[in-house]
C-alpha cells in the first residue's frame, strides 16, 4: 500500500490504540490544580544543559508535558462542544482556561528564552529544527506578560459564543429542531418550505444579533489591547505574527482578494444565471440556493450517523487501507461525534490529540451531501493526526492551517472516484460531484468575504457597529449572491457574518481555507493524471507535519504553494473542464 514508502510500522500507526508510554511524566498524572503541575515547569527550568544531547532530552520531556496538557485542554472542550448544556464540562473547561493556562504562559515564555539562549543551541541540526526554533523566536518577541488576563478573558468571551448559538433552535411543523437540521430543508423542491425554513433560520439567528453583536466589539477589544500591548499597530499584524506566516504578507492576501473577484466571482455568476433558468424564476431568493436546479429531490447520502461513518471507512479504505483503518480506530476507541442534536455546540472540527495520537472528529450530521463533505474534509485532518502521530516533538506535529487544510480539502477530491459507495445510482453521483465541484469554487468569494472583513474590522478597531454591518454589507454584496434579490430581507443581511464561528473563535483563520483549496485543486489534478503518485506524495507532504516550510510541504505534494491570478485561473479552469466532462 502508498503509506508502506513512508513507514514500514504503518499499520501500528493507524490501529495502536495505546497511549505512547511517558517517560518524564508520571504514567496516571493529570491535571488537577496549579500546585501539581508546576514543579515540572520549574524543573524544566533550572535543569542544566551542558550539551546538545542534554538539550535535545530536555525538548522531548517539555514536549512530553505539553502533548499531556493539549489533550488535557482538548478533552475538556470536546465535552463542553458535545454538551453544552452540561454546567460541569463548561466549568471544567473555565478552570483550565483560568486557572491553569494563565500560570503556564510565564513559564512558557522562559523555557522559550532558556532555549534560544542555550550555548548548545547552535550545535542542533538546522535542517531539523530550523522551522521549530523560527516559530520560536516569533513567539518570544511577541510575548508580554500584561497580556496573559486578556487572553484568559478572551477564552472566556469565546466560549459564550459556542452557547449562545448551540442553543438556537426553530420550530417548523411543530417540531423544535437544531439549525443544521432546519438548513436540510433550503433543499426541498417546494419553493414555500425552502422560504419558510429560511426565514426562521434568520429570524432566529437575528434574535441573538445584538449579544453576538456586543460580544463581537468586547472581543475586538480585548484583541486590540494585546496586539498594542505586543508593540504592533493593530490586531492583524500581530495575529500574522502569532500564526507564524513567514510565507506571505497582508498585501498578497490583498491581492489574492482581488484575484478572487477578477477570476471567481463572475464564475459564480454563471452559475447562479444557470440556476435562475433551470428553476425557471423571474429572480432568484436566498432561499433558492441549495435547492438542486434539476428540479430531483435533495440528494440523501445516508440516514444515520453509523452509516455516514461506515461509508465513510468504505471509501478510505479504497483510497488506500492505511486511511480506513485510520478511521476504525477512531471508531473503536469513541472518538467521534457526529449527528446534530440539540445542545450541541455548531461546526465541526478535528481535535488532534497529540499524547494519544488518535485525533476526535465533532460535526453536525443530518443527511445531506454538504455533510458527506465535511466528514471526509474532517476525515483527512484526522489521517494527517496519524501521519504526524510518531513525531518526535509535539510543535512538530501542527502545521500551519494552509498545510493543515491542504489535508483536508485534497480528501474531498480524491475522494470523489469512490462517492458511488454514497450514491450508487450513476446520475445521482454525477449530481453529488456537480454540487461539490460548485460548491469549491463557491469557496473562494467567501473566503475572501470573510478575510478581507477581518482586515476591515481589525484595522478599524474603534469602529460602531452600525459601521460594521454596513462595512459587511458592502463586502459581502462585492464578492456573494450579486444576482440574489433580498428585497425585503434587508435586516437580516448585515448580520449573516455572525454565523461564522471563526470570527469569534478563530480570529484570521480563513484565508487559509482558499489558500489550501487551490493546493488540492492541484492535488486532485495530479490524481486524475496518476492517482497512486498524487496519493503517495499526499501522504508524504502530510507526514512532514511542520517539520519543513509550507513550500517543502507543498512541493512533496508535488504542486506549488502559489496564489497568483495565473495559477488561480489556471486551476478555475480545470475545475471547470471537470465539471463539464461530468
Amino acid at each position: 500500500m502508498v503509506i508502506s514508502e513512508l513507514d514500514t510500522a504503518a499499520t501500528s500507526v493507524a490501529t495502536d490504540t495505546a497511549r505512547p508510554p511517558r517517560h518524564y511524566l508520571p504514567e496516571e498524572f493529570f491535571v488537577t490544580d496549579w500546585a501539581t503541575l508546576q514543579p515540572f515547569f520549574e524543573e524544566l527550568q533550572t535543569r542544566a544543559l551542558p550539551d546538545a544531547a542534554a538539550l535535545e532530552q530536555w525538548l522531548l520531556d517539555r514536549s512530553e508535558l505539553e502533548a499531556m496538557l493539549s489533550e488535557d485542554l482538548a478533552w475538556r472542550y470536546i465535552r463542553m462542544t458535545c454538551d453544552t448544556q452540561d454546567a460541569s464540562h463548561a466549568e471544567a473547561f473555565q478552570f483550565f482556561v483560568q486557572e491553569i493556562e494563565p500560570q503556564i504562559a510565564p513559564y512558557d515564555h522562559a523555557l522559550n528564552e532558556k532555549l534560544l539562549a542555550a550555548p548548545s543551541l547552535p550545535a542542533l541540526d538546522e535542517a531539523r529544527y530550523g522551522v521549530f526554533l523560527r516559530s520560536v523566536r516569533r513567539a518570544s518577541e511577541i510575548y508580554r506578560e500584561e497580556n496573559i488576563a486578556l487572553k484568559t478573558e478572551i477564552s472566556t468571551k469565546q466560549q459564550q459564543y459556542a452557547a449562545t448559538v448551540g442553543a438556537m433552535t426553530v420550530q417548523l411543523d411543530g417540531e423544535e429542531i437544531t439549525l443544521p437540521r432546519a438548513a436540510d430543508r433550503l433543499k426541498s423542491l417546494s419553493r414555500p418550505v425552502r422560504e419558510q425554513a429560511w426565514r426562521a433560520i434568520q429570524a432566529r439567528r437575528l434574535r441573538d444579533s445584538q449579544p453576538l453583536d456586543q460580544l463581537f466589539t468586547e472581543l475586538v477589544q480585548l484583541r486590540h489591547q494585546v496586539a498594542v500591548n505586543a508593540g504592533f499597530a493593530n490586531f492583524r499584524d500581530y495575529m500574522f505574527a502569532a500564526l507564524g506566516r513567514f510565507d506571505y504578507t497582508p498585501e498578497d492576501t490583498f491581492n489574492f482578494h482581488a484575484a478572487i473577484r477578477a477570476t471567481v466571482v463572475p464564475l459564480i455568476d454563471e452559475f447562479d444565471e444557470a440556476r435562475r433558468q433551470a428553476l425557471a424564476l423571474p429572480e432568484l431568493r436566498p432561499w433558492d440556493l441549495d435547492v438542486d436546479p434539476s428540479g430531483k429531490p435533495p440528494l440523501t447520502p445516508f440516514r444515520t450517523g453509523e452509516e455516514l461513518l461506515e461509508k465513510t471507512i468504505t471509501v478510505f479504505h479504497r483510497l488506500d487501507p492505511f486511511l480506513g483503518q485510520c478511521l476504525g480506530t477512531m471508531r473503536q476507541m469513541g472518538h467521534l461525534d457526529l449527528e446534530s442534536r440539540i445542545g450541541k455546540a455548531p461546526g465541526g472540527y478535528n481535535y488532534p490529540l497529540d499524547e494519544t495520537g488518535v485525533p476526535f472528529i465533532f460535526m453536525n450530521a443530518t443527511s445531506s451531501l454538504r455533510d458527506v463533505v465535511t466528514m471526509l474534509h474532517e476525515g483527512g485532518h484526522a489521517v494527517h493526526s496519524f501521519l504526524t502521530r510518531r513525531l518526535p516533538l509535539s510543535a512538530d506535529k501542527h502545521p500551519p492551517s494552509e498545510v493543515a487544510e491542504l489535508a483536508s480539502m485534497s480528501m474531498e477530491l480524491m475522494s470523489m472516484d469512490h462517492w458511488d459507495v454514497f450514491f450508487s445510482d450513476p446520475a445521482e453521483l454525477r449530481r453529488a460531484k456537480q454540487t461539490h465541484l460548485e460548491s469549491v469554487l463557491e469557496t473562494f468569494p467567501w473566503v475572501a468575504t470573510i478575510d478581507k472583513f477581518q482586515h476591515w474590522v481589525y484595522e478599524n478597531p474603534a469602529h460602531t457597529a452600525a459601521q460594521r454591518q454596513q462595512r459587511w454589507t458592502q463586502i459581502f454584496q462585492d464578492f456573494n449572491q450579486r444576482s440574489v434579490s433580498w428585497r425585503g430581507l434587508e435586516e437580516f443581511r448585515p448580520y449573516l457574518w455572525q454565523k461564522q464561528l471563526h470570527l469569534y473563535e478563530v480570529p484570521f483563520y480563513y484565508i487559509e481555507y482558499a489558500l489550501a483549496q487551490l493546493g488540492a485543486i492541484a492535488v486532485w489534478r495530479n490524481f486524475r493524471q496518476d492517482p497512486a503518485a498524487a496519493l503517495a506524495g499526499y501522504q508524504r507532504a502530510l507526514a512532514l507535519g511542520y517539520t519543513r516550510p509550507i513550500g517543502e510541504v507543498y512541493a512533496a505534494a508535488g504542486i506549488r504553494f502559489d496564489f497568483s491570478t495565473e495559477y488561480l485561473t489556471q486551476l478555475a479552469d480545470f475545475v471547470r473542464e471537470e465539471m463539464a466532462a461530468l
